[in-house]
């Protein structure tokens, strides 16, 4: 801390009166620096910059130390707790409302003091087929084509009638059904991350790992709500700089005789909406499970797999069952987090003092330590970040504490995201 005693301060003194007599309110801190800093030595004198001040309890930010509206791509786990992997499925009292005809909603854990939900799983059959017919009941409410019409509303375009899955003819196969696993709008957030999931099924006849066909994350395909994947069967080589490994597009077996689903892809995957929509007919050649005829389905009514379970639940109930078989869902999501950049940078004469009351002693609240008179030194532990009305607007905690004095200068990088 420099000292200018003597003829200079008196010099030093009548100038800087002269200054704010002709200033007439109008006060410039760099002119006011540039008068002090003339009786000063070039170690000693102050920051003139008009976006620092030089001493006090605030700094003002340049335009040099300040990056706002950078967007950085973050991905993390998908499921509760920001993890990868689900391998606990498991339904809640929801199922068995007049709403578990409809969809069941999906939990990471049985107990349901701790349940949160990670996403629903539905069938839509265009005609509704797979719900109890009015044959059987007056009251029937064909759940199964009321889920086909508002999932075909959501993700197709007014001309078309059908979802098409991929098919090795390369006409496509328009599909009259589909099982859809709705992710959970808290869980994927903006998306989920193209190429960074799998999702394993396991029925009667074996099992199926399915991924999407993203590759390296481009889609040549944007539906009406954002890109547009196959799903196909492999694996994601998680742990390995190989790609993704696509075992097969299409199906090669069939079902209990039934030939309609050899060629057919496994489903569609629209990572923007946190959707994924299967093939019944694909899924089932693959493993098991149930009776699909193409135009019409029935799900079995035995095995430990359906047990009391009613009969407008058990198409939703098919899939859910597979799931949960396969014990393996990894997922993550991607999301842009818009994020500013603060330097905050203490010179050698800036903040070297301190408000703590610790910091002197006395009634003269002289220091505490005589020698910091000449050579005071101080740990910064906290910066706050504040408005032009000095409210404070955020606080950044240092790791450990940061020593500084006359001698020492410190750079700190504050990222706030949004």
């Amino acid at each position: 801390m420099a000292e200018i005693a003597g003829q200079q301060g008196a010099a030093l003194t009548n100038e800087l009166a002269q200054y704010l007599q002709n200033a007439d309110g109008d006060v410039s801190s760099e002119e006011l620096a540039g008068i002090i800093n003339e009786y000063l030595s070039g170690g000693d004198q102050l920051v003139a910059d008009a976006g620092s001040i030089g001493s006090g309890i605030y700094k003002r930010f340049s335009e040099f130390d300040q990056i706002t509206g950078k967007v950085e791509v973050v991905t993390t786990g998908l499921w509760s707790g920001d993890t990868g992997s689900l391998a606990e499925h498991h339904t809640g009292s929801q199922a068995q409302s007049s709403s578990g005809d409809y969809f069941y909603n999906i939990f990471q854990t049985a107990s349901v003091g701790d349940q949160e939900l990670q996403y629903a799983v539905a069938y839509g059959h265009i005609s509704g087929s797979g719900s109890v017919a009015l044959s059987t009941n007056d009251n029937a409410k064909f759940p199964t084509k009321a889920t086909y019409m508002q999932y075909r509303s959501y993700l197709l375009g007014q001309e078309d009638s059908h979802f098409t899955f991929a098919s090795a003819s390369g006409t496509g196969h328009n599909t009259e059904d589909f099982f859809v696993i709705n992710v959970a709008r808290a869980r994927y957030k903006e998306q989920l991350d193209a190429g960074n999931w799998s999702l394993k099924l396991s029925g009667s006849r074996g099992a199926i790992t399915l991924i999407d066909d993203s590759g390296k994350k481009f889609s040549d395909t944007v539906g009406k709500t954002g890109r547009v994947f196959d799903v196909v069967s492999g694996s994601l080589n998680l742990g390995s700089s190989a790609e993704a490994t696509i075992d097969s597009r299409y199906t090669s077996g069939s079902t209990d005789g039934n030939s309609f689903s050899v060629g057919q892809g496994y489903g569609i995957f629209y990572p923007d909406q946190g959707i994924i929509i299967l093939n019944p007919g694909a899924i089932e050649a693959e493993i098991g499970f149930s009776h699909h005829t193409g135009s019409s389905v029935t799900f079995s009514t035995t095995g430990s797999n359906f047990t009391g379970v009613d009969a407008d639940k058990k198409a939703h109930h098919w899939i859910y069952a597979a799931i949960k078989n396969g014990k393996d869902f990894e997922a993550r999501r991607t999301e842009n987090v818009s994020t500013s950049h603060y330097f905050v940078r203490a010179n050698n004469r800036e903040f070297n003092f301190s408000n703590n009351p610790t910091f002197v002693s006395g009634s003269d609240n002289a220091f505490a330590i005589s020698s910091f008179k000449r050579d005071p030194r101080v740990y910064i532990t906290t910066i706050g970040l504040y408005n032009n009305a000095n409210e404070m607007l955020a606080v950044a905690k240092t790791s450990q504490p940061i020593a500084k004095s006359f001698d020492k200068e410190v750079l700190v990088k504050v990222k706030l995201d949004f």
